[in-house]
């Protein structure tokens, strides 16, 4: 039996992040695909606050870590975004196959804070001979198989925030942190800067001491105001330049918050098909289901989707999946303050973790024995 689940992850690209540890150290630490390092790393920063799994198998909560705890979600955020615009194009607010300027999504990119997502999925679209314009159903795609975040901060746009974040409660997870545009607030720091005339390290006190409805607010105002005083290319280069490892780790610690128990509560909301009208899944489900695009996966599971997200510090999933037999499956994954090291080795692992917790269980029974007691 073959399953093939990739993690499409958005974040800050860091360029060079492999000096000083050692290209081969490096290449030797990163080539870890034993999913027990999932386990090991879950025992090792449990106590920390800094990680948090929940695992519903079956409508049992097979594993709880931290449920409870809020951590920063990058993009896997994005589910949000993709249920309200299937609520909008299934209610005909928006009509998925109205015409989008390329051009206009060009101006909420800002080149290398994606992880390449955005010209990935422009290489795509050019692979399928599209031009100057794209169905608004393809931004969508773009930003759930792509993690572009231009396309998330033009969807945002298009659907409202304000309606955005009244599928928070409606979902029945109340205590997840409003959602705000990405984009846009990576600007936050020079237009502070500019703003009241201060240094860098003025900035970084301003940004770590200040409220989280203060910066939600700045992030919204760029994005409000953002045909009227949108980025100009010589202050997306300036940003390029300026944004550092430690603005990124703000920016970083600042993107919304959720926990591992609320996602997993929203994960299988979705793995049942019960919670939103079929009309809603007509359009949620080939954005959140691209593992069913490979038809190795067809073999044995009814459907299963995924999102993952990461920053430099960051590593997210919240997958699920139902097979052949009736098995229903939804994992969500968080971690934060991660080194260059665990992150990449994360990225490397979940994969396999995934496939052998869907598909051995003695493995699930292992899982269940080592982290219950954290």
């Amino acid at each position: 039996m073959k399953i093939i689940i990739w993690l499409i992850a958005g974040g800050v690209v860091l360029s060079g992040i492999i000096i000083g540890i050692g290209i081969i150290q490096y290449k030797r630490e990163v080539t870890e695909t034993n999913p027990d390092y999932i386990i090991e790393l879950m025992k090792e920063k449990a106590k920390n606050n800094t990680i948090s799994l929940s695992i519903n198998h079956n409508n049992e909560n097979w594993v709880q870590v931290n449920e409870n705890i809020p951590l920063p979600l990058a993009s896997t955020v994005k589910i949000i975004i993709a249920i309200e615009y299937a609520k909008q194009a299934a209610d005909g607010r928006v009509n998925p196959n109205s015409n989008v300027s390329l051009k206009d999504l060009e101006s909420y990119f800002v080149p290398k804070t994606d992880g390449g997502a955005h010209k990935a999925w422009l290489a795509q679209l050019k692979r399928e001979q599209y031009t100057d314009k794209v169905p608004l159903k393809e931004v969508a795609n773009g930003m759930i198989a792509f993690s572009s975040n231009a396309n998330t901060d033009y969807l945002i746009q298009v659907l409202g925030l304000d309606r955005i974040n009244q599928v928070l409660p409606q979902l029945g997870i109340p205590n997840h942190e409003p959602i705000y545009p990405l984009v846009s607030s990576l600007f936050i720091p020079s237009r502070l800067m500019a703003e009241k005339n201060i240094t860098k390290e003025e900035a970084l006190t301003l940004l770590r001491d200040m409220d989280m409805e203060e910066y939600r607010n700045r992030a919204i105002h760029i994005h409000k105001n953002w045909h009227t005083e949108k980025p100009t290319a010589n202050e997306k280069k300036r940003l390029i330049k300026e944004f550092d490892m430690e603005f990124q780790k703000v920016w970083s610690d600042r993107l919304t918050k959720a926990t591992t128990k609320e996602y997993a509560s929203l994960l299988s909301k979705l793995n049942r098909k019960e919670f939103f009208n079929m009309d809603v899944h007509e359009h949620l489900d080939p954005l959140m289901e691209q593992l069913m695009k490979n038809p190795n996966n067809r073999e044995w599971l009814l459907h299963a989707g995924q999102k993952g997200g990461s920053t430099a510090f960051v590593f997210t999933l919240a997958m699920y999946a139902t097979d052949k037999e009736g098995n229903q499956t939804e994992i969500a994954f968080f971690s934060n303050d991660l080194s260059i090291i665990e992150q990449a080795k994360l990225s490397q692992v979940m994969n396999a973790f995934q496939l052998e917790f869907l598909t051995n269980s003695d493995f699930r029974e292992y899982v269940k024995s080592e982290l219950s007691h954290l």
